[in-house]
């Protein structure tokens, strides 16, 4: 078999939240050896939320090791100089000034490990606002995504936390670009993501409109759609399947196969911006239609006429999704209760890449061993042990 694709990258993960471990489990994913360091004795934070932080630890902390060190001493921190000085790649997202103030930031860390990938993960770039702390709901209003999200006068984030993952998303682009960086120079360097650029990045083709339209750009839900039927239907039972006809195509073949004669007849409605037009009395045949049909029906008159769509789910639905068991996207993982369930894999196919999962580490899992990697005596550990500097399972 072959090997994963970055297999033999070691990779320091401080990482909290999302943002950063996101990052790290993606690097996980593609092969990398992941070391997630914790705090002492409690772990991390994530491990310990409620509502939908309880999904955080779980998710965004597969295929990595642990190790759990009270980085405010003195020891601790050298048992993190030694393990940073080892690594390919450290990633980070603490708040501003936190890696200075204890003595990690990029520019002491690079002497001693010139090879270092530093990929600093922040809310902001250098700038105004680069002292301002950012959630991922803060950035989602900040940039417009929100607005854009709801109907009008009516903000909405979106349903999961999109721009902390992509935040982190970008962050291993640029690690892997600066990993074959280094392949010709030798050096690492820093590399920098940041929530508020990531969803500037994300609203470009809203800015690219903008600067093409005569007036302020509408929110999402209010449809100003290039497509004449983009829309969710409501169904005999009550649920809703979205249906999308975006080329003239799809409407001959809709038409011909739900028995519309009089819609194809129509020469009004034979093109796209024809049926835009018409949409204020389309739109209500349609949906005059769909409720006659059940939802098998619905679903199988949209996949023999071969257009786009889509039943209305909800996120526990894709546990019994038939597309993800046929193909293994759901890997199976225990999580830190003991539930057993199958989470999402990587979305990417490639040689190499096995698409495996280990289950999130216990809090220092791997503490002992890493730190006997790190020429640590068996007899120092305890001793850090006792002390609580470090934190391992009994």
């Amino acid at each position: 078999m072959k090997q994963a694709p970055l297999h033999g990258i070691k990779v320091v993960d401080l990482g909290h939240t999302v943002m950063g471990p996101s990052a790290g489990m993606i690097l996980a994913d593609l092969g990398a050896t992941v070391i997630k360091v914790e705090p002492a004795a409690k772990g991390d934070p994530t491990r310990h939320l409620k509502g939908f932080g309880i999904g955080y630890f779980g998710y965004f902390n597969r295929n990595k090791q642990s190790i759990a060190i009270d980085l405010k001493s003195p020891e601790g921190l050298e048992v993190a100089r030694r393990l940073i000085g080892e690594a390919d790649v450290l990633i980070e997202n603490f708040g501003p000034g936190t890696m200075e103030r204890l003595q990690l930031d990029y520019e002491r860390l690079r002497k001693d490990n010139p090879r270092l990938i530093y990929a600093s993960l922040k809310g902001f770039f250098d700038g105004p606002y680069g002292e301002r702390l950012a959630l991922d709901e803060v950035v989602q209003m900040m940039t417009g995504l929100a607005f854009m999200t709801g109907p009008l006068g009516r903000p909405l984030r979106a349903g999961t936390s999109v721009v902390d993952i992509v935040g982190g998303m970008f962050a291993v682009i640029g690690i892997q670009a600066a990993l074959r960086v280094r392949e010709q120079t030798g050096l690492g360097q820093l590399v920098g993501s940041a929530l508020y650029e990531s969803a500037v990045f994300m609203m470009g083709q809203h800015l690219c409109y903008a600067a093409q339209s005569d007036g302020p750009i509408p929110p999402m839900p209010e449809r100003v759609s290039a497509w004449s039927v983009y829309e969710t239907f409501e169904v005999a039972d009550g649920t809703r399947l979205f249906v999308g006809i975006t080329s003239d195509q799809h409407w001959h073949r809709f038409c011909t196969e739900a028995g519309l004669t009089e819609l194809l007849a129509d020469p009004g409605l034979t093109t796209n911006n024809g049926r835009i037009e018409r949409r204020p009395t389309l739109i209500p045949t349609l949906q005059a239609f769909f409720k006659g049909l059940s939802l098998e029906r619905a679903v199988a008159l949209c996949a023999s006429c071969r257009i786009p769509f889509a039943e209305v789910r909800r996120p526990e639905d894709l546990f019994q999704d038939p597309h993800l068991q046929a193909t293994g996207g759901l890997l199976p993982v225990t999580l830190p209760n003991g539930t057993r369930v199958g989470l999402p894999r990587l979305p990417i196919a490639m040689d190499g890449l096995a698409h495996t999962a280990s289950s999130p580490p216990a809090i220092g899992q791997e503490t002992r061993a890493i730190m006997k990697d790190l020429r640590y005596t068996d007899a120092d550990i305890d001793r850090l042990l006792a002390r609580q500097v470090v934190t391992a399972p009994a």
